[in-house]
């Protein structure tokens, strides 16, 4: 194998196929008059807006079992494919959401599964009514038979992670960088709207020194507890929605200096499960060697994400594979300067900001509307970093109070002001996770056959293969590079050119860990990963090689 120079600048693309069909139904995604009762939700969400999540397309007949003739089959999924996702223009048929087709040519039955990707899809019924019409129409159909599901829990994000972690399916960051803007007012009615909207919910209060869940919502049990067979938190659960916080833990606000402070969120979100057990007892104090994992499932976990841009927000974007942020700031300027800080941060690490909430904008009096804190913040973030959406929201002293009573405002007032804007949010927040769970995250792994790190790029066939001694060589840490000086402390002979790596795991959305035989773990982002030189005339890996060595 030889050695070949990557370019000095190879970015990640996506590509966007769009298949259109000549006659499709486009379901619009504002459809209020059109949602049945049908699908469970808590009694105080009442939504009008509607946007459903895709998959990666895929060909639906491969995982079709139909009982009866090949063209029977085809002309269902014929009349199916008229059916476009209004988010993507591609019809359910080649997103894969058609599974278990069964016919009955004879009787002139049809019955099939739609399989969407989230329980909180709000046009699911508009999808389930128009399947129903197309089937139905063809000549021979006398009986259409169609059910809802959704997809288990799981993360878009390839490579390990913590195994409870493994059963969440999108993990969103509410984040503002500053303090006093309505961070947490609107990660927890954020929360509160995706489970009105059908899906499996939890909250995570990631500020330790002042946690603010403890005060906003009034769980009947206020302590979390520890499971002591299997050695995992057990979260406490307010009107459906799972929730851990420092708060919580009996311990009040903390007094700690910040490594306590992350191991403390490691612990925290890595050990807590989302199923109750048998046998509990209260958390006294914070075992951080304990290595226990979350369980249970969950569509979305909402975390409220601490102010600043430091040790505790590096932890979080390290342990877990944040799907999206969701921006907090208000209209000030001072605001804006601490926003754009948190922005370029998400930015750094891979992590793209959907949304731009903007509190405290203004409010009406006698029959005029006042701007007391002036105007802009929100539409400067968006302009200036390229974030698609901003909301909106004014001040009104029923939602200061409804963060003070424990009772969230999109429960007290579901048919309210304030609980219309937290709807368009979830419904932008579904839209959005549904678009980047479509783009395949970077694969990193170690071929043991040809003794290669193999990387795959997201969305494409392209994957190249790099040495391993070549990749630690190019470590940045100031183990191996002086951070003053910049002159290189790791040289070149220091490293055998057989060495092999003995782990490698993901490090949020940007690097992967790399650990080594000399115990050193490596952070190696994929951007530097490309610009590294790589390997070319690589063997190709035969079945029964790729049987002894995979």
């Amino acid at each position: 194998m030889q050695l070949l120079r990557a370019p000095s600048s190879l970015p990640l693309s996506y590509n966007d196929s769009r298949p259109q069909s000549d006659k499709c139904f486009l379901l619009s995604s504002v459809c209020s008059s059109s949602h049945s009762q049908r699908h469970q939700k808590p009694p105080w969400i009442s939504y009008r807006r509607s946007i459903c999540s895709s998959i990666t397309p895929k060909s639906a007949s491969a995982s079709t079992s139909a009982i009866s003739s090949g063209t029977a089959e085809a002309e269902v999924l014929k009349a199916l494919s008229q059916i476009i996702d209004p988010d993507f223009g591609t019809d359910i048929v080649s997103c894969g959401f058609v599974k278990d087709l069964q016919i009955n040519e004879g009787l002139g039955e049809v019955s099939f599964r739609l399989e969407l990707t989230t329980p909180a899809c709000p046009i699911k019924d508009m999808f389930e009514q128009k399947a129903n019409e197309v089937v139905a129409a063809l000549p021979w159909v006398k009986n259409v038979n169609v059910t809802m599901s959704a997809q288990p829990a799981k993360p878009a994000f390839a490579g390990q992670l913590p195994a409870g972690l493994q059963t969440i399916s999108n993990i969103i960051a509410v984040s503002s960088c500053k303090g006093g803007v309505g961070k947490s007012t609107v990660a927890v009615n954020l929360a509160y709207t995706l489970t009105g909207m059908g899906a499996r919910v939890g909250l995570f209060d990631a500020d330790v020194y002042g946690p603010s869940l403890p005060t906003m919502v009034s769980p009947e049990n206020r302590l979390l507890e520890m499971n002591p067979e299997k050695r995992s938190i057990i979260p406490t659960e307010y009107l459906g929605v799972k929730l851990v916080s420092f708060g919580f833990a009996g311990q009040g606000r903390a007094i700690m200096r910040g490594p306590m402070v992350s191991g403390v969120i490691n612990q925290l979100l890595t050990t807590t499960e989302c199923v109750h057990g048998n046998v509990q007892e209260p958390i006294h104090t914070f075992n951080l060697r304990t290595v226990i994992f979350l369980r249970g499932e969950l569509d979305y976990l909402v975390i409220d994400m601490p102010p600043g841009t430091g040790d505790i927000q590096l932890t979080l974007c390290q342990v877990v594979p944040l799907t999206a942020a969701v921006i907090v700031t208000t209209p000030q300027k001072l605001a804006f300067i601490d926003v754009a800080k948190g922005v370029r941060m998400f930015s750094k690490l891979k992590v793209p900001c959907v949304a731009v909430v903007e509190n405290m904008c203004h409010f009406d009096a006698d029959g005029k509307r006042y701007y007391p804190f002036g105007k802009g913040s929100g539409s400067q973030v968006v302009q200036q970093f390229g974030i698609p959406h901003l909301f909106d929201l004014p001040i009104r002293p029923t939602l200061s109070a409804s963060g003070d009573s424990g009772m969230p405002e999109v429960v007290a007032d579901p048919q309210g002001e304030i609980a219309q804007t937290f709807q368009n949010l979830g419904v932008c927040v579904v839209q959005q996770c549904a678009k980047i769970r479509q783009q395949v995250s970077t694969a990193v792994s170690y071929d043991k056959f040809i003794k290669a790190i193999r990387v795959k790029v997201p969305d494409s066939e392209e994957e190249f293969f790099l040495h391993p001694a070549t990749v630690r060589r190019n470590d940045r840490s100031a183990q191996s590079v002086d951070e003053w000086t910049g002159e290189q402390k790791l040289q070149y002979t220091d490293i055998p050119e057989d060495i092999e790596p003995e782990e490698i795991r993901p490090m949020g959305n940007y690097a992967v860990s790399i650990t080594w035989p000399d115990g050193f773990s490596q952070i190696a982002p994929y951007d530097q990963l490309q610009t590294i030189e790589r390997l070319v005339d690589v063997p190709q890996l035969t079945p029964a090689q790729h049987d002894r060595f995979k």
